[in-house]
């Protein structure tokens, strides 16, 4: 399931010129007038239509809406990164993030590699949560060791400073990336966008930087929570702006991201987040109703009926929550709220497991998959992969979940 760190950069030695390091400012004016137009609603219509298994849409998107499916589709948050020795190569000749996410030909190429190596079933756009934010009149940087730098957002003339993203002339480079990877993927593999939600987004913008307790977004939630409020509704109103343009732009799914919202009382969730999340995920569903949207929080467990009850198709579970009961919990969130169907659900192998022998891994994944039946459930971990697990063992779960079939399925 290894691949080579030569056949990973194959890719890259064949366009040379078009990968020299350069200024972002430059390699994000990159021309998209020469790539194939992303797919319209109507042509994902036709192609469900069809009776062939070349025609459907991918089994992940089929699976997120809840349809029967002929196995449980699988991919890996963070599959794009570190763990991969091909990608720790190509960072030597692009040190930085930015350069490696926001130049078109090599997150193409990064998106790629775990798909190649694994045949995930998902092939998601490497890129960061942070990058509409200059869009919005927001700088950021992304220090290697240690992470998101931001300049604090405090008071009201910060406030001011934001505008609406206008996604095409903040980040072409995103198009460009999701049009060729659409392109480059077959049919049956789901291309997968995402964007990271406002409260977890304002935490960067008034911490500064990632934080442990998040005590200056708190105080400002205590104190002055108009000003939070007003942060969170510009945030909103451009995420969603971006989570179109991506979806537009190619995308057949949407995961979005509030991971530090895990740090909320169930009453300030309500207040904080989920309404902001809620914005995002209904103006997809009134753009795109064909488009499945998936939530993820990090230490959610207080918090699924909740997250179920904004509407998502799909609620991405961490390890520290049982699938049976999450699943259980999911329904009872959707019906409370008044929606249709059991919902969703996603993961949730603890991406520690990864770490542990072969035959743990697998007897690990089969309970979950057991546990989460055969429809409605896209098996993923339950957080991002870590930079230190093995590309063996990586490709093992992969492979396991692929071969698993439930009572029924071909």
């Amino acid at each position: 399931m290894k691949l080579s760190s030569a056949a990973c950069l194959l890719a890259l030695a064949t366009s040379a010129s078009a990968f020299a390091p350069q200024p972002l400012a430059t390699s994000a004016r990159t021309s998209t007038a020469n790539l194939p137009m992303a797919a319209t609603a109507e042509d994902t219509e036709t192609k469900s239509a069809g009776s062939d298994s070349a025609t459907k849409d991918p089994l992940l998107i089929r699976a997120a809406r809840g349809e029967t499916t002929e196995r449980t589709p699988v991919w890996m948050m963070r599959q794009a990164g570190r763990h991969m020795q091909c990608y720790r190569d190509l960072c030597k000749k692009y040190p930085t993030f930015r350069q490696r996410s926001e130049i078109p030909e090599v997150a193409v190429e990064v998106s790629l590699q775990p798909w190649r190596a694994y045949s995930t079933d998902g092939c998601i756009l490497f890129s960061d949560i942070l990058t509409p934010l200059p869009g919005m009149g927001v700088e950021f940087d992304i220090d290697e060791k240690v992470g998101p730098v931001v300049e604090p957002m405090r008071n009201w003339d910060d406030v001011k400073k934001m505008h609406l993203i206008d996604p095409s002339t903040a980040a072409p480079f995103v198009q460009e990336s999701l049009r060729t990877l659409r392109q480059e993927l077959p049919d049956e593999t789901a291309l997968l966008g995402f964007v990271g939600c406002p409260y977890t987004l304002a935490t960067y913008l008034v911490e500064g930087k990632t934080s442990k307790e998040y005590l200056e977004i708190k105080k400002m939630a205590f104190n002055e929570p108009d000003l939070l409020h007003a942060i969170l509704k510009n945030l909103a109103e451009s995420i969603t702006e971006y989570a179109l343009y991506q979806i537009e732009s190619g995308a057949q799914l949407i995961q979005i991201f509030d991971s530090w919202a895990g740090h909320l009382s169930p009453r300030d969730y309500d207040t904080f987040a989920s309404p902001y999340q809620k914005m995002i995920l209904d103006k997809i569903k009134e753009k795109h109703p064909e488009v499945p949207t998936v939530v993820y929080i990090k230490h959610s467990g207080a918090l699924i009926e909740r997250m179920a009850g904004t509407g998502v198709d799909v609620v991405s579970l961490d390890w520290t929550v049982d699938m049976a009961e999450g699943r259980e919990r999911i329904a009872a969130g959707r019906a409370k709220a008044g929606l249709e169907g059991p919902g969703g659900v996603q993961g949730n192998l603890d991406p520690g497991v990864l770490f542990g022998s072969q035959e743990s891994i697998k007897d690990r994944a089969e309970e979950i998959l057991k546990k989460a039946g055969p429809t409605g459930h896209v098996m993923n971990l339950g957080h991002g992969i870590e930079a230190a697990t093995s590309e063996e063992n990586a490709g093992f779960f992969i492979e396991t979940v692929r071969n698993y079939r439930h009572e029924g399925q071909e």
